[in-house]
């Protein structure tokens, strides 16, 4: 075969948004938009769209009013347009539902499918085309790379998803994200080297540690979310936000801290108009080799893997606030602001 026929198929670029849904919109928006510094580029009554100042396109967070709290779709933008098509061919074939979604089913946002994962069951969302949009011309920036200037606590940009299912099927999960969506292990737990048989999974489609893991949760189930992660420029940014954030009366579930495993420093705290977890992150290291074999960690190096600096977070799920997980939407949902 020439290597000018080669056609690598179907790929994923990077994690681009999450639809969270929240009880409290104003509250949420509070939260995302004054706190955190979050642009909003459109809002209706029941939903808004936001993006951080170094994030060109409409937006990665959509907050979508409804009477139950649930994170309603984890999203990823696709490497090109026909991308969505052979994805939805491809995800067909392996006996798994897919929904398409017309342009406009998120404002600035083309034609999109939606499917679970299998195992797992976590709403996925994939597209391509997404507006390029101008930033409000009173927050210019004369740094050309930011839509605006930096605000609040100063969220540049999403960087991954966390979500969590059962001992059972965590393995299916992840093995259908590295197979079927072109996920690369990057680092990993469990009890033995090289298996399905895992705690946690760290998995990429570029050089980031994630885009998105999953984990095993022992007592809440399949579908269940942990938390998205925004970045943050600098450390010195997350341990601003934490004094910010508890003078503002904002739940900290854990850190400041680093994490040993990707070496980024970390901030868990809470949405107050949907209770979901958010995650402030900074640093971490890239992975460029395209031969990468997936770091093992084990039972006896999880301790530093999960905090390198700070103490370890209250891990027992009858008081800990930090292992405990949130809700997530089925195949099908109300997009115009209620639940299905």
């Amino acid at each position: 075969m020439s290597k000018y026929d080669y056609n690598p198929g179907p790929t994923i670029s990077h994690a681009a948004g999450i639809n969270i849904g929240t009880p409290d919109l104003e509250k949420s928006l509070w939260f995302f938009r004054d706190l955190l510094g979050m642009e909003v580029t459109a809002q209706t009554e029941n939903v808004a769209y936001l993006r951080g100042y170094q994030e060109h396109v409409h937006h990665s967070l959509t907050l979508t009013r409804q009477a139950n709290s649930a994170v309603n779709s984890l999203s990823f933008r696709v490497g090109r347009r026909e991308d969505v098509e052979l994805f939805h061919d491809r995800i067909q074939k392996s006996e798994t539902d897919v929904l398409e979604l017309p342009s406009g089913s998120e404002a600035g946002r083309g034609e999109a499918i939606r499917f679970l994962i299998p195992g797992s069951n976590h709403p996925v969302e994939l597209y391509y085309d997404i507006d390029r949009t101008a930033g409000d011309p009173d927050l210019k920036s004369q740094l050309l790379g930011n839509s605006t200037r930096r605000r609040g606590l100063g969220v540049q940009r999403i960087d991954h998803l966390n979500v969590s299912t059962t001992p059972s099927t965590i393995g299916t999960a992840e093995r259908w994200m590295r197979e079927e969506l072109g996920m690369k292990r990057r680092e990993y737990a469990a009890a033995e080297p090289g298996t399905d048989d895992l705690w946690v999974s760290w998995l990429s489609v570029n050089s980031r540690l994630h885009d998105i893991a999953i984990a095993a949760n022992e007592q809440e189930g399949d579908a269940r979310f942990h938390h998205v992660a925004f970045h943050l420029a600098n450390y010195h940014d997350v341990l601003t936000a934490a004094d910010v954030l508890r003078d503002n009366g904002i739940q900290i579930d854990a850190g400041p801290g680093v994490h040993g495993v990707g070496q980024a420093m970390y901030l868990y705290v809470r949405d107050p108009g949907s209770g979901h977890r958010i995650e402030l992150y900074s640093g971490g290291y890239p992975f460029f080799e395209p031969d990468w074999e997936a770091t093992y960690w084990g039972i006896a190096e999880m301790g530093a893997g999960m905090t390198w600096v700070a103490d370890l977070p209250n891990m027992d799920p009858a008081t800990s606030t930090y292992v405990t997980t949130t809700a997530m939407s089925g195949l099908e949902f109300n997009r115009a602001g209620g639940q299905a």
